[in-house]
C-alpha cells in the first residue's frame, strides 16, 4: 500500500461548537511523511501543529492540540475531521485554518467525508506505514470506569459500547468492520449533549456555537419548568415543557444508535493522532476523548522510542524465496551466505531471515567464553538482503553482483547471540539509478531492534 494525499483542496465554514466565531478551514494536499499539519492563518507567521497525540493539551469535550514551540498556539475539535481523513486512508494533509477551532457544521463527519470523496485521493511514491498490533493492549480509566482493549488482527474494526444513567439514553452498541463503510454508517452521527450539562458546560465558556442543528439535545431528567426555560434562552431555542422527556433536536435521529456511532466516530479521529493507520481490533466500553487520547498517546510513545516495527514473521508460512532461489540470485556460499530465506517481497522492500546458531564459524573467535555476532557480519547480511531485493529486478540476476560503495549511520543497539532469530528489513531510500541504490536496513530480534544502516550499493555485472 502506498502513502495518501488529496487530490485537490477544498474547504469548509461554518461557527466552532466552543467559540461560536466563524471559521473557515481549506485541506490541501501535502507530500508524503508529513502527516497531518494545521496551520493557523489568523496567527503571525501562520504557526503548524502536528496533529499527534503527543501534542494533545486538553480533552474537556473535543480533542484540543497545540504547538510544541509554543503551548498558546492551538486548534480544538478537530476529531470529526481527522475521523474522515483517517477512514478515507489520506496519510498526508495540510488544513489551514483562520481560527482556534474547525467548524461544528451539523455535529457529524458527513460534509467532511463528502468532500473528501469530490476531491479525490492521489497515490504517493512512499509506503504506507502501519502500526501493526501485536499483542493485547489495555487502557483503563478508573474514574469512570472506560476502557479500551486493542487485540490483533489483520485488519481494522471497532466494538462501541456506551452506557449512561439515563432513562432516554442507556445502553447502546455500535460497529464498524471496513473502513469503507464509514461515510454510510458512521460519517453522519451527530455529537450530542445531555439538557443536564448545558448550564455547566456554559459557565467554562464552552459551547457557544452549540444549537440544535449541530447537536443532539438529551433531556433525560426532569427539572423545574423555569430552570429549563432559562437553559432554552440561553442556547436560542423554543421552550419546551419541564415534564417531556426525550430527544430534542430538528432533524430526526439518523440510527437509533446514532449516539453510539457518534463516540466510536470520535474514537476513530483520535487514533489518527497515532500518525498512521492500525491493524487491529478495539473493543472501546464508554469511550471518550480523555481514555482515546490516553491509548494514542502510549502507542506513539513506543514509535518514539523505536520508530520501525519488527516485520511479522510466522515460521509456518512458505518463503518467498528458499535458499536454493538465494542461491540462484547471490554468489555467496558457507561461510558467508548470511541469508536463510526471505518471507516478504515488495517493488520497494524485503524481509530476509538468518537463524544465528552455535555452529556459526565465528563465534569461535568471537568470542569463545561469550558468543556474540559481530557487528560488521549483522550488515554483512543486510547488504546480502538487499543485494536479492536489486538483483531480484533484473534480468538475468546470475550475471551480476551488487557490491558495498558506502555505508552511513551504523547503530548498534543490543547482542545478537547463539539462538537469535535475526530478522532483515531492508527498502529502497532513492530509486535505483545507473545500477546504484541508496538503501535502509534494519535488523531485528523479536520486537528490538538490534541494528541498522544507511548504505550504498551498485549492481556490477560479472565479467
Amino acid at each position: 500500500m502506498k502513502q495518501l494525499t488529496l487530490k485537490t483542496d477544498f474547504s469548509v465554514s461554518g461557527k466552532g461548537l466552543h467559540s461560536g466565531v466563524q471559521v473557515e478551514a481549506t485541506f490541501k494536499p501535502a507530500p508524503e511523511n508529513t502527516g497531518y499539519i494545521f496551520k493557523r492563518l489568523d496567527l503571525d507567521e501562520a504557526p503548524e501543529i502536528e496533529a499527534l497525540a503527543e501534542n494533545v493539551v486538553a480533552t474537556n469535550r473535543g480533542t484540543v492540540i497545540a504547538s510544541r514551540a509554543n503551548k498558546e498556539v492551538r486548534i480544538s475539535t478537530i476529531e470529526h475531521a481527522m475521523a474522515a481523513l483517517y477512514a478515507a486512508g489520506i496519510d498526508n494533509c495540510y488544513i489551514e485554518v483562520n481560527g482556534p477551532e474547525l467548524p461544528i457544521l451539523d455535529g457529524s463527519a458527513i460534509e467532511y467525508s463528502t468532500k473528501i470523496e469530490s476531491a479525490g485521493v492521489v497515490e504517493q511514491n512512499a509506503d504506507k506505514e502501519y502500526y501493526v498490533v501485536k499483542q493485547r493492549i489495555k487502557v483503563v480509566d478508573e474514574n469512570t470506569g472506560a476502557a479500551l482493549i486493542v487485540l490483533p488482527d489483520e485488519d481494522f474494526s471497532i466494538d462501541t459500547m456506551v452506557e449512561y444513567d439515563s432513562t432516554v439514553l442507556n445502553n447502546q452498541f455500535a460497529s464498524l468492520t471496513s473502513m469503507s463503510n464509514f461515510k454510510d454508517e458512521i460519517a453522519g452521527s451527530r455529537t450530542f449533549v445531555f439538557v443536564r450539562e448545558i448550564m455547566p458546560l456554559v459557565q467554562n465558556n464552552l459551547i457557544k456555537g452549540g444549537d440544535l442543528d449541530n447537536a443532539i439535545v438529551i433531556y433525560d431528567v426532569e427539572m423545574p419548568q423555569d430552570e429549563l426555560d432559562k437553559i432554552a434562552d440561553l442556547v436560542g431555542v423554543e421552550r419546551m415543557k419541564a415534564n417531556k422527556l426525550g430527544y430534542i433536536n430538528h432533524k430526526p435521529l439518523s440510527y437509533p444508535n446514532e449516539p453510539a456511532r457518534h463516540k466510536l466516530l470520535d474514537l476513530l479521529g483520535d487514533l489518527a493522532l497515532i500518525g498512521r493507520p492500525l491493524k487491529g481490533r478495539i473493543i472501546a466500553t464508554r469511550p471518550g476523548h480523555t481514555i482515546n487520547t490516553k491509548l494514542s498517546n502510549q502507542i506513539r510513545k513506543e514509535l518514539r522510542y523505536q520508530n520501525v516495527q519488527a516485520p511479522l514473521y510466522d515460521p509456518n508460512k512458505p518463503a518467498v524465496m528458499d535458499i536454493n532461489k538465494i542461491r540462484d540470485l547471490l554468489p555467496h556460499r558457507y561461510p558467508m551466505q548470511l541469508v536463510d530465506k526471505v518471507i516478504d517481497l515488495g517493488e520497494n522492500f524485503i524481509v530476509g531471515i538468518k537463524n544465528v546458531t552455535s555452529n556459526e564459524p565465528f563465534f569461535q573467535g568471537h568470542f569463545p567464553q561469550e558468543p556474540v555476532m559481530p557487528g560488521v557480519l549483522q550488515i554483512e547480511a543486510m547488504a546480502q538482503v538487499g543485494g536479492l531485493l536489486v538483483l531480484n529486478g533484473v534480468d538475468e540476476p546470475e550475471r551480476y553482483s551488487t557490491y558495498f560503495m558506502k555505508i552511513d549511520n551504523v547503530k548498534f543497539r543490543q547482542k545478537v547471540v547463539p539462538g537469535d532469530t535475526l530478522i532483515f528489513h531492508v527498502s529502497f531510500m532513492t530509486p535505483l539509478r545507473r545500477g546504484c541504490a541508496i538503501m535502509k536496513g534494519y535488523a531485528f530480534v523479536g520486537e528490538k531492534i538490534v541494528s541498522e544502516v544507511e548504505f550504498m550499493a551498485q549492481v556490477v555485472k560479472n565479467k
